[in-house]
């Protein structure tokens, strides 16, 4: 299973509408199969381990991250049928699929062929996995992943708004790497004005991985290259996003924040003091101490270079 959800990254920020899913077929102690959703949501990651595995795949072991689909499509055959058609005898997945469309009718289509199921394995790695779609198809709009990259006593620039560069070389290209597992990446006027940004993705081989660039302003209509939304809320409408990074400065952080949208947060933090500098957050809403607490759990922490970074994730009881 941890070779699966490996597999499952590669697809990261490019299956939309359908889940990044990944899958390993085992025969005899040897992987015979692998596959990952391919970018556009098709062909799915059992039927690229499937054709891989051929004959292999009678009597294996599929180990896949998402229960497989029980829906005929008019882009592919459901892959319960194929696994059914294939010959495998167990199947071991991390989640059920929430789509209606399938939602525990593959596994049961599985069971009725006589395929041995196995579920739950590693879940909570899945649904970290494939927050986009989970959140999508839970809450009706994209996962917000908030980046932040400030000093040490909070601030994200100097007083006169020059901010290149806080954080190192490593720290950066780890930001350029979260930008090509997103769909879309969003700033504010402010920051654009300031620094007219590009948010491409500057990596050696992903250069063609950039999001869709959003601008958050309620006073621009249209601009060339960018889609506009007058409020963080508006980020259900966008076509094809099931994540979306922000990545403009206090003001659009924190309005996210008093929205309540973040989902994820990551905080590069440089060994470096500024005072008096630009602070990372305005005021977000909170009235009361004792409701900052328990809304955010820390799920990595890692050194980048001399900088530091933590990830934590919101904790939500609907998602």
């Amino acid at each position: 299973m941890g070779a699966a959800l490996a597999l499952a990254e590669r697809g990261r920020g490019r299956t939309v509408p359908n889940p990044n899913v990944g899958c390993v077929i085992v025969r005899e102690g040897r992987v015979v199969g692998r596959g990952w959703t391919q970018a556009g949501g098709r062909p799915h990651a059992e039927a690229m381990a499937l054709s891989e595995a051929g004959t292999n795949a009678r009597g294996a072991t599929a180990y896949v991250t998402l229960e497989p689909c029980a829906h005929q499509s008019p882009r592919g055959p459901a892959c319960s049928t194929l696994l059914i058609e294939a010959g495998v005898a167990r199947v071991v997945a991390a989640l059920e699929d929430p789509d209606a469309r399938t939602a525990g009718q593959g596994f049961a289509r599985l069971e009725a062929a006589g395929i041995a199921v196995t579920r739950s394995v590693r879940a909570n790695e899945a649904r970290r996995s494939m927050a986009g779609f989970l959140t999508r198809q839970a809450l009706g709009r994209p996962h917000v992943t908030l980046k932040l990259a400030t000093s040490l006593d909070g601030c994200i620039a100097m007083a006169d708004g020059s901010s290149r560069w806080i954080t190192g070389p490593q720290a950066r290209a780890h930001a350029h790497l979260e930008r090509s597992r997103h769909e879309a990446i969003l700033v504010g006027r402010g920051t654009y004005d300031a620094d007219a940004p590009r948010l491409d993705v500057r990596l050696p081989g992903l250069e063609a991985r950039g999001p869709m660039r959003v601008l958050l302003s309620s006073t621009v209509q249209d601009m060339s290259g960018w889609t506009v939304i007058a409020a963080p809320h508006d980020i259900a409408t966008l076509p094809g996003v099931d994540h979306i990074l922000v990545e403009g400065g206090a003001a659009v952080a924190s309005a996210f924040l008093a929205a309540d949208l973040v989902d994820r947060l990551l905080l590069y933090r440089a060994p470096i003091l500024i005072g008096g500098g630009k602070p990372a957050l305005r005021d977000i809403g909170l009235t009361d101490l004792t409701k900052a607490h328990g809304r955010w759990a820390i799920v990595d922490a890692r050194q980048l270079g001399m900088d530091r970074l933590e990830v934590y994730e919101r904790e939500r009881n609907e998602a």
